[in-house]
């Protein structure tokens, strides 16, 4: 009697795989594979079902997918390379999520519910041929598709020879054409360049502490956020913010990759030796594109001249930049530096350990900015500091009385103003707390304020363009949020919530739930949005199931209440969010 052989059949079959996979998760291993996650469960796997595909089999960064026909697998794969490209436009290119995608007509063997053979060979070596972001195929598949596909086009790369396959193989490049139906409006005009700031742009590199003493370390991070916040007072140039750069802190850098990563003419990189009380600052400029030194300078001082190495360092850079950059006011005795140096680095290591946003360092820089005002108790920043310490503690709900700690803030913020007019971080705050109080005339003012006094950072820039969404300005406050996610290509994750609520305001509805899609931890408010979107696009089930996110979190949950917590200045704004969450099914 004949024992059957294995099954045999010819299938359509697709092999993906991701581009510099080990490289991301070295850098965050934690986020790589919580926004590859993301992709798969938003993007990825949907893409495959509604073309009929079934997934064989998955790797760390990788996987095969067998179709019912080949018209099947080049849609599927076209339509993730076009939204993969589009989710990939406002993220650094250092962060870029890319795919290589294969795809072969062939015989393929069927086994326990894997497939293997030379069809499924040959795909993964087409997967090997294409670029990032870009689509192989065989010729059998060229030549099965024909031109049945709009905005699909194939390109014939020839015969090539591959690993383990004797006989040549005909490839060809799948070559997308523009899909202006996804297209968001002016796609057209970046798809031909790239935007690049006009304005002469850096990226400050943390200096190195030369020290030998760990416990120094605040001191080299505190100087370099403080020259990053000095450069940004000057209109004309733009600053990469502290928290995108820290990033590189304590690895070996190459500049031209630093300035490719974060779309910068120079760089400045250095270190700082501290003993006693002396100070030593060496920096050096260096134009990316030539990986030349343009300036570079030591300073061996007294630490109490701190403030002047800080004047000379950043006018000397400013002087060097092409075009020789007009500075903006930059008047030091406005700012009323402090003159006890004990006091100068207890500010330096809580904002330190305040950027770390962990309960424990939020005590201690609470701690430190106590010990701050107890040497000098006129030291404007300090309180500015300490009032923003404190609200972290009433935004992640550490504290045990929030209306009591926000009271604390507002006669912190106060005090700071009455000391020290021409502090951004005090117009910054003071602008967020007057929203909470619905006084949009008040935040205005200190908003305006702010973004006059320190114009490139990433925290007041992207506050600007939430303070015109609430004022009913959500296209303006569109362009600024995307400006602030440009000066910090490592933006906190808020930030896509920000673009998400202002473009629902605008009625850019598929554009915001590509915003909100962006977080990684969506908390009930994001689910409460992307229902009301959803439900504004006539998507009954996804604003169903986020409805169902919503209350599964705050099983009280009402339109009404919620509505309360919301700072919009006109009526017609709050009608929108209100009618989108009552059509999402969500009690009034």
């Amino acid at each position: 009697m004949d024992v059957p052989g294995p099954e045999r059949r010819l299938a359509a079959v697709l092999a993906a795989d991701m581009v510099g996979f080990s490289r991301l998760m070295e850098v965050d291993e934690t986020g790589t594979l919580a926004r590859l996650k993301t992709h798969r469960i938003e993007l990825i796997d949907p893409a495959i079902t509604k073309n009929h595909g079934r997934i064989i089999k998955t790797t760390g960064d990788g996987m095969l997918v067998e179709f019912r026909s080949v018209a099947d697998a080049v849609l599927c794969a076209a339509e993730i390379q076009r939204r993969m490209a589009r989710r990939n436009a406002d993220v650094s290119p250092a962060r870029w999520m890319q795919f290589r995608i294969g795809i072969n007509l062939g015989d393929v063997i069927v086994e326990d519910n894997d497939i293997f053979g030379d069809g499924v060979n040959v795909a993964a070596r087409l997967e090997m041929l294409a670029e990032p972001g870009g689509i192989c195929v065989s010729g059998a598949v060229r030549d099965q598709v024909g031109q049945r596909l709009d905005d699909v086009a194939f390109e014939d790369l020839g015969e090539q020879t591959v690993k383990n396959i004797v006989r040549p193989i005909r490839v060809f490049r799948v070559r997308l054409d523009a899909d202006p139906k996804a297209a968001p409006e002016g796609a057209k005009d970046a798809a031909v360049a790239a935007p690049v700031s006009k304005k002469p742009s850096i990226a400050v590199l943390p200096l190195a502490n030369m020290s030998g003493d760990p416990e120094q370390e605040f001191f080299a991070d505190g100087l370099t956020e403080d020259i990053i916040t000095e450069l940004s007072r000057f209109r004309d140039l733009l600053v990469i913010s502290r928290n995108s750069t820290f990033v590189h802190k304590g690895k070996a850098v190459n500049v031209r990759e630093i300035a490719r990563e974060f779309g910068v003419d120079y760089v400045l990189e250095g270190s700082v030796r501290k003993a006693r009380d002396r100070v030593r600052v060496t920096v050096q400029l260096i134009d990316a594109e030539t990986d030349q030194h343009v300036w570079a300078e030591r300073y061996d001082r007294e630490l109490e001249d701190i403030f002047a190495i800080q004047d000379e360092i950043t006018h000397a850079i400013v002087a060097t930049l092409p075009g020789r950059v007009e500075a903006a006011t930059h008047d030091r005795a406005q700012r009323k530096p402090t003159d006890n140096m004990a006091a100068y680095e207890c500010v330096l290591a809580a904002k330190v350990r305040h950027h770390r946003s962990t309960r424990e360092d939020n005590a201690e820089a609470q701690r430190l900015l106590d010990r701050a005002l107890a040497l000098d108790p006129n030291y404007a920043h300090a309180h500015a500091w300490k009032a923003c310490v404190l609200g972290q503690t009433w935004v992640y709900d550490w504290c045990a009385d929030r209306d009591a700690v926000f009271e604390q803030v507002a006669a912190e913020l106060e005090i700071t103003l009455g000391l020290d007019d021409n502090d951004s971080d005090v117009h910054r705050i003071l602008a967020a707390l007057n929203l909470n109080r619905d006084d949009h005339d008040k935040a205005a003012y200190h908003q305006e304020r702010a973004l006059a006094l320190n114009p490139n950072y990433d925290l007041v820039v992207v506050q600007q363009g939430e303070l015109l969404t609430w004022l009913g300005r959500p296209e303006e406050g569109i362009d600024w949020i995307k400006k602030a996610m440009r000066l910090n290509p490592y933006h906190p994750e808020r930030f896509w919530s920000h673009l998400g609520r202002a473009c629902y305001c605008a009625e850019k509805y598929a554009e915001a739930i590509e915003a909100f899609s962006r977080m990684t931890r969506p908390d009930y408010t994001h689910h409460a949005f992307l229902a009301a979107t959803f439900a504004q696009m006539g998507n009954t089930v996804a604003a169903a199931a986020h409805a169902t996110e919503v209350l599964k979190s705050e099983p009280k949950f009402s339109v009404a209440v919620y509505l309360a917590t919301q700072h919009y200045k006109h009526a017609v704004d709050r009608q929108r969010h209100e009618a989108g969450l009552l059509k999402a099914g969500l009690p009034a």
